[in-house]
């Protein structure tokens, strides 16, 4: 397995790593992996999730559009 030598961490950022590694019950090294896959694997959201979320965002809009008023709506301004 490929291997990375880090240099000049910040010092503010070494006491946050090793306090998450703490509180994780991790390894330095494994909590620096844990960080380095949440940054550049894509997130994976559940179907349930995306649905929760769209029935969330849904009951904060009032009322809807009927397809008149969003042609009405496209057609403001055009000559």
């Amino acid at each position: 397995m490929p291997s990375v030598t880090v240099k000049n961490i910040p010092e503010s950022v070494y006491n946050k790593l090793k306090q998450q590694a703490q509180a994780q019950h991790r390894s330095m090294n494994s909590e620096i992996i844990a960080c380095l896959e949440r940054a550049v694997e894509p997130a994976r959201v559940s179907q349930e999730e995306i649905l929760h979320q769209a029935r969330l965002m849904r009951s904060r809009v009032r009322g809807s559009l009927t397809a008149e008023e969003i042609q009405d709506a496209k057609n403001q301004g055009r000559p």
